[in-house]
C-alpha cells in the first residue's frame, strides 16, 4: 500500500501513459464520445456480476455461471436457452438475456429473469416458472420480493398489484398536479423514487405531491405541424413550492393513512426508513430554509407521530442525504450518518433517539453505507480516509475499530454479499482502467482473488499525458487539486493553447485516484488536437468535508472564481503555457462558472463554451437554489452579485452559449436573459441550441455537441 507522503509526491508527477513509440492511431469523437458509434469498444472489458447469498454468480447475455471466490473458477448455472424452455417462452414471454437476472431468496435456487411483458421467477433446480406477476410496462415498478406485490403508477394514478395478480387502486385524483409514487423535491435530499415497502413487504410507504400551484415553465415540442404547449411545474426560489405528504398503505386491510406530519406547506420530507419489525416509519423533516432538519418516528398503522429522535440545526444550511440503518444483528439500535462534526460520518443511536457514540471520526469523509457484516458485527463503508482523492473500502466495529478491506490505491466500488461475508470490488487506478476482485472479509486478513484485469482499451492510439498535483487555495492553507492532460508529442519549450475545463458546484468533483485521473474523454480529443486542459476543484466541490463544500454559501461562484484564478496563477508560472490563448469550458453550473470568469476576468480568456448555463439564481429550482443562495427576498446582496444579467457588458471574448431547447433543469429563460442583455449592451456572444434536447445532449447528439464545442476553440482559439 502506498505510504501518505509517497501517495502526495505520485500525485505531484506527471503521470505518463504507456511510450509514443507504438501510439500512432488517431482517436475520433466516435470513439471517445458516449453518444459514439465506436464508444462501447473502446471501454475497458467488464463483468456482470450478482450475489446469490455469499455465492457470486456472473451474468452474461446467454449463460449465468458461479464463480468460487476462492479460486474464481467458473461453473454454468443455467443457460438463456434453458430458461425459455422452463418458463414455456413464446413472443410474448420470451427472455431475451440474462444480463439483468437476480437472485432474491439467498436461500433459494430462483432466480428472477424479466421481459418486455412480465417479471419471472424460476426455480433452476426444479426448472419451472414458480411465480410471475400480473402487470407490466408501467410506470415506477417497485416490486417486493418477501410479498411479491408490485406498486406502479398507470395513468397517474397509483396501484398495488398483490402476489396473486389482485390490483388494488391507491389513488383516484392522479394528475400532472397531484403526482403519486414518484420522486419529489426535484430529486434532492437523495431522493430517487416515491415507494418504499416495509421489510415485511406488506406496507407500502408513498409519496404524494401536490404541485398545482407552482407555476408552469412553458416548454414547447417544436416537431408537430403546429408546435404543441408541454408545461413543465418548475418551482423558482423564492417562490411558492408544491406540498408533499407521505401515505402508509396496508396491504391486509386494503386501507391507506398519512402520516401526521402536520401542514407540509414550505417543508421537505425525504430518508425514508422502516423499523425492522414493519410497525414505526422513520423520516427526515426539513424546513424551507433548510437549516433545521429533524428525524421523526410514526406509527404506521395509524400515521400517528410518536416521537422527534434526533434534531440537527446550522447557521448555513443541513442536507440529509440517507436513511438511518437499523443493524441487523440489534433492532433497538440505529446508525445515522451526519457531517455535524464537519465530515460525513457515522453514528450510533438507540430507537429512541440516543446518541451512544460517534463511530467513525476524522478529517476524511463517509461517501457511502455499503451494508452490514453480521458475523463481525460491523459496518461496511466507503471513504477518503487516506486521501481525498482516493476512494477506499474499510468496515468499523461498533467499538470504533476499523480495517481496510483492500489493498490498492485507487477509487474502489463495491457490493456487498447479503450476509456481509463478500465483497465485489470493482476499481480503477490511474493507470489501471478496470479491476474486479472478490474480497472475503471474515479472514484476518481480508482474501483477495482477481476476476478481471482489463487491457487498456486504448492501447495504439495517440495516449495523451495525464498528470495531477495540488495547488493552495484563495485562502492560502486549502490543498486543491488538479488534472493536467497534454498532447502525447508535448514538448516543453513550445507554447500550447489551453483550455480551463470547470465546473466547480455542490456535489460533484472532477478529479479522482481513478483511470485516467477521473478524465473527462473529450479532455483527450482537445489534446490529440494541440491544446493543454487543466482541471481544478474549487472549494464548494464534494468529498471534503462541511466547511469545504458551504465556502460559498450565499454568493455562488464568487469562492470559486477565487480559486479557480489561483489555478490561472499556477498555468502562468509554466512556461509551455500560452497565456494570450486561455479558454474555459463548462456546462450546467460550469456554464455559470464559464461565463462568470468571462465577464468577471474578461482580459484573462479569450473564448468561452458555457453549456447549459446558470445565469440569475433566482430561475432556478426552490430546493437546490435556496439550500446555496437561499431566496432572492433574504439574500439581496447575493443575488445581485452572482446574476450575470449586469455583467453582459463586460464581455470581451468570443463566447458561445449552448443549451437544450426543452432544458427543464436550467430552463431557457437563462440563456435568453443573458442575450437580451448582451443585445442592449452591444456585446456579441454565439448560441446554438439542441431542439429536443433536455439539460444533456443524449446518444448522437452528444458527438455533435463536442464536435461543435471543439470547432469553437478551433476557430477562436487556436
Amino acid at each position: 500500500m502506498m505510504k501518505i507522503k509517497s501517495l502526495f509526491a505520485f500525485l505531484m508527477m506527471a503521470t505518463l501513459s504507456t511510450s509514443l513509440s507504438a501510439q500512432d492511431k488517431p482517436f475520433t469523437l466516435e470513439d471517445l464520445n458516449f453518444g459514439g458509434t465506436n464508444y462501447h469498444s473502446m471501454q475497458p472489458k467488464n463483468m456482470w456480476l450478482t450475489w446469490w447469498g455469499d455465492q457470486l454468480i456472473q451474468t452474461d447475455v446467454e449463460e449465468c455461471y458461479t464463480i468460487d471466490a476462492k479460486t474464481g473458477k467458473k461453473a454454468t448455472l443455467f443457460t438463456l436457452e434453458e430458461v425459455n424452455e422452463w418458463a414455456k417462452s413464446d413472443d410474448e414471454r420470451y427472455v431475451r438475456h440474462l444480463m439483468n437476472a437476480t437472485f432474491p431468496y439467498p436461500d433459494k435456487p430462483i432466480v428472477q429473469v424479466g421481459n418486455r411483458h412480465a417479471v419471472i421467477l424460476v426455480d433452476f433446480k426444479q426448472k419451472k416458472i414458480v411465480w410471475q406477476d400480473s402487470i407490466s410496462g408501467q410506470t415506477a415498478n417497485d416490486w417486493n420480493a418477501v410479498s411479491k406485490a408490485t406498486a406502479y403508477v398507470e395513468d397517474h394514478q397509483l396501484f398495488v398489484a398483490d402476489a396473486y395478480g389482485q390490483k388494488h387502486q391507491l389513488s383516484t385524483d392522479g394528475s400532472r398536479e397531484i403526482v403519486y409514487g414518484q420522486s419529489v423535491h426535484r430529486n434532492e435530499f437523495g431522493i430517487e423514487k416515491g415507494t418504499f415497502w416495509s421489510p415485511d413487504g406488506l406496507r407500502l410507504a408513498f409519496y404524494r405531491m401536490d404541485q398545482s400551484m407552482v407555476t408552469d415553465y412553458p416548454q414547447v415540442d417544436i416537431f408537430p405541424r403546429e408546435a404543441t404547449y408541454e408545461p413543465d411545474k418548475y418551482p423558482m426560489a423564492g417562490m411558492t413550492s408544491h406540498k408533499v405528504t407521505v401515505g402508509v398503505y396496508d396491504l391486509q386491510t386494503d386501507k391507506t393513512v398519512y402520516l401526521q406530519a402536520g401542514d407540509p406547506t414550505d417543508r421537505y420530507f425525504t430518508n425514508i426508513s422502516w423499523s425492522p419489525d414493519s410497525k414505526t416509519i422513520y423520516m427526515f423533516e426539513l424546513n424551507r430554509a433548510q437549516n433545521d432538519c429533524r428525524l421523526v418516528s410514526y406509527d404506521a398503522a395509524t400515521g400517528e407521530k410518536l416521537a422527534e429522535l434526533y434534531r440537527e440545526t446550522s447557521d448555513k444550511y443541513v442536507e440529509p442525504l440517507h436513511p438511518i440503518q437499523f443493524l441487523p444483528w440489534d433492532n433497538t439500535k440505529f446508525i445515522m450518518q451526519s457531517q455535524k462534526d464537519g465530515y460525513n460520518h457515522l453514528y450510533l443511536y438507540d430507537a429512541n433517539g440516543k446518541e451512544l457514540k460517534q463511530i467513525t471520526k476524522g478529517e476524511w469523509v463517509v461517501m457511502e453505507v455499503l451494508g452490514f457484516n453480521k458475523k463481525q458485527k460491523a459496518v461496511i463503508f466507503k471513504a477518503n480516509k487516506e486521501h481525498p482523492l482516493h476512494h477506499r473500502l474499510y468496515s468499523v466495529s461498533m467499538k470504533g475499530e476499523i480495517k481496510q478491506l483492500e489493498i490498492v490505491d485507487g477509487v474502489h466500488n463495491a457490493e456487498l454479499s447479503p450476509s456481509g461475508n463478500f465483497l465485489i470490488d470493482r476499481f480503477s487506478t490511474p493507470t489501471r482502467p478496470r479491476v474486479i476482485d472478490v474480497v472475503d472479509i471474515t479472514q484476518k486478513t481480508p482474501r483477495h482473488t482477481n476476476l478481471l484485469d482489463a487491457e487498456d482499451p486504448w492501447a495504439g492510439y495517440q495516449y495523451p499525458i495525464f498528470e495531477c498535483g495540488s495547488i493552495k487555495a484563495a485562502d492560502g492553507v486549502t490543498d486543491l487539486y488538479y488534472r493536467m492532460v497534454k498532447p502525447a508529442d508535448f514538448n516543453p519549450d513550445k507554447k500550447y493553447p489551453t483550455v480551463i475545463y470547470v465546473y466547480g458546484g455542490p456535489h460533484a468533483n472532477n478529479v479522482q485516484a481513478s483511470w485516467h485521473w477521473a478524465s473527462r474523454s473529450w479532455e483527450t480529443y482537445m489534446a490529440q488536437k494541440g491544446y493543454i486542459v487543466f482541471i481544478l476543484d474549487n472549494r464548494g466541490s464534494q468529498y471534503r468535508g462541511r466547511d469545504f463544500e458551504q465556502a460559498t454559501f450565499h454568493q455562488l461562484g464568487q469562492i470559486e472564481m477565487q480559486d479557480q484564478m489561483k489555478g490561472v496563477e499556477y498555468l502562468r508560472t509554466l512556461y509551455y503555457i500560452d497565456m494570450d490563448r486561455l479558454g474555459v469550458h463548462g456546462w450546467s453550473f460550469g456554464g455559470f462558472m464559464t461565463i462568470s470568469l468571462m465577464t468577471n476576468y474578461p482580459d484573462v480568456f479569450k473564448v468561452g463554451v458555457a453549456g447549459g448555463p446558470v445565469i440569475d439564481w433566482k430561475w432556478y429550482e426552490v430546493m437546490y437554489g435556496e439550500r446555496y443562495m437561499g431566496t432572492p427576498e433574504t439574500n439581496p446582496e447575493g443575488y445581485a452579485k452572482t446574476s450575470l444579467i449586469d455583467k453582459a457588458k463586460n464581455l470581451k471574448g468570443k463566447l458561445q452559449i449552448i443549451t437544450g431547447y426543452n432544458d427543464n433543469t436550467v430552463v431557457p429563460q437563462h440563456c435568453l436573459s443573458f442575450l437580451d442583455a448582451c443585445i442592449k449592451a452591444g456585446t456579441q456572444p454565439d448560441f446554438f441550441a439542441y431542439p429536443g434536447e433536455e439539460h444533456n445532449m443524449r446518444g448522437h447528439a452528444s458527438v455533435h455537441l463536442h464536435e461543435r464545442i471543439t470547432q469553437y476553440f478551433e476557430d477562436y482559439l487556436k
